[in-house]
């Protein structure tokens, strides 16, 4: 256990027992003390007694800041069982697009409870961001951002960065515009403390501003982050005007979403890999590729079933069934997380598509080769039957010189209808897999059953 962990459980021990004595004056000065970070691994490992305590000993607007910290899960679990003025106060506290988030998971009925008890202003900044589509960039900006005016001096900007600017999420790029909201430069804060207290804004700015349409995919913005290196990103409508800015730790909430979709496609568990949900829920999320899969299974019994004859005549070719459907489907889904990858990062285009398919299909070239030299002297020793390791040399060969070219042509067909190319996962690719290897093995038994 290292440092952090047993300062942590200390500190849990410690807050325990000012909870059971009901000691608020303490537990608050202990509790604040903390991280914002730091308090929310804490508190998600209170029970409900000790959380209501935490409710009635800390304000909401120095909770709002550890609540920002927990997950979107956690934080519609425990806003549902706080008093609901305190869920309120909370919401007017936050950050008008996390706020928009946490709304969209919330039960209809909660949610316009909660509207209609919120601020005005901050019940129609967050009704306004929740009009985009879900994963664009309109969805997940800000509005509570400074802009500049770009005829004004740095010391007037100054005067009113000290006043603005605790209300702002970020405050290291200001954003300038000019008379009709349209966006037209950018100083960093930077620049902005070294310049002369009497230089005009327009004198000090630069004018190539890196932005994205409020309509742009969450992708897309964590690719322009990436590439600019930027701590946020300004957001404009079609005609340049000025919307919101997005984040860098906006964008990192994007990246572990969209890792984590692509992990549930890729293993057949999308929307069922939250640990708190119950397996009810979790078996009917998954229900649907389990029942497809199994049906796809009994087309790999038919398919044994058609070439009943070469399995009569040589019953030792049962024995390696398994071992090139298997190579077969780890040769398909090796390739599938390639492309999969590929087009996530957005690496993957028209002029080196074909590049990444040549390679694909190399690889499994090689692969093939390799596996058949080992599996042909491996049963050639131990079944003294030159003859089998032919057969299942050749069959591996060709399986995975057929699973690469498949593994890396799903995905990108997938993708160019423009659905998500993790659907095509692991367990699909590889129940395909078992099918075309049991063909390709069948096939090439069968054809040299003359040689017996």
């Amino acid at each position: 256990m290292n440092v952090e962990e047993t300062e942590q459980n200390q500190h849990q021990a410690q807050l325990h027992v000012l909870i059971q004595k009901g000691d608020p004056e303490d537990f608050r000065d202990l509790f604040l003390s903390l991280h914002p970070g730091e308090q929310a691994d804490l508190f998600i490992e209170l029970d409900s007694a000790a959380r209501h305590f935490v409710y009635r000993t800390v304000s909401p607007e120095v909770f709002t800041d550890l609540f920002e910290k927990l997950t979107l899960d956690e934080q519609c679990q425990f806003i549902q069982e706080m008093p609901l003025p305190y869920a309120v106060r909370i919401l007017n506290e936050m950050y008008s697009d996390n706020a928009a988030d946490l709304m969209r998971e919330l039960p209809d009925d909660f949610m316009e409870n909660l509207f209609e008890k919120m601020d005005d202003l901050e019940e129609r900044e967050v009704k306004d961001l929740m009009q985009y589509p879900e994963d664009t960039a309109g969805s997940i900006m800000t509005t509570e951002f400074v802009v500049l005016q770009a005829n004004k001096t740095v010391g007037q900007t100054l005067e009113e960065l000290r006043e603005l600017g605790p209300d702002a999420e970020t405050i290291y790029y200001l954003y300038v515009i000019d008379a009709t909201g349209q966006l037209v430069g950018v100083v960093s804060l930077r620049d902005l403390i070294v310049a002369a207290l009497d230089a005009k804004i327009e004198d000090i700015m630069g004018f190539r501003v890196v932005s994205a349409n409020v309509m742009t995919d969450q992708e897309d913005l964590a690719r322009i982050v990436q590439k600019y290196d930027l701590l946020a990103l300004p957001v404009i409508d079609d005609q340049n005007k000025l919307l919101g800015i997005i984040t860098v730790d906006d964008v990192l909430d994007v990246i572990e979403r969209e890792t984590t979709e692509d992990f549930e496609e890729l293993s057949a568990t999308k929307g069922s890999s939250d640990i708190n949900m119950s397996p009810f829920a979790a078996a009917k999320k998954r229900a649907p590729w389990i029942v497809s899969l199994m049906f796809l299974g009994m087309i790999t019994a038919s398919t044994i079933g058609g070439f009943e004859d070469t399995l009569e005549t040589i019953v030792l070719l049962a024995v390696f069934m398994p071992l090139v459907m298997g190579s077969a489907g780890n040769a398909a889904t090796q390739s599938l997380v390639v492309a999969v990858r590929s087009i996530a990062l957005g690496t993957i285009n028209r002029k080196n598509v074909a590049k990444m398919i040549r390679r694909e299909f190399g690889t499994g070239v090689i692969l093939g080769l390799a596996c058949m030299v080992v599996i042909f002297g491996v049963i050639t020793v131990l079944y003294d039957s030159a003859l089998i390791g032919i057969i299942v040399g050749v069959s591996i060969f060709a399986a995975l010189s057929v699973a690469t070219i498949i593994g890396t042509l799903v995905p990108l067909l997938i993708n160019r209808l423009k659905l998500d190319p993790a659907v095509a996962s692991g367990p699909f690719i590889t129940t395909l897999m078992d099918n075309l290897g049991l063909i390709i093995y069948f096939t090439v038994a069968t054809s040299m059953l003359q040689f017996l």
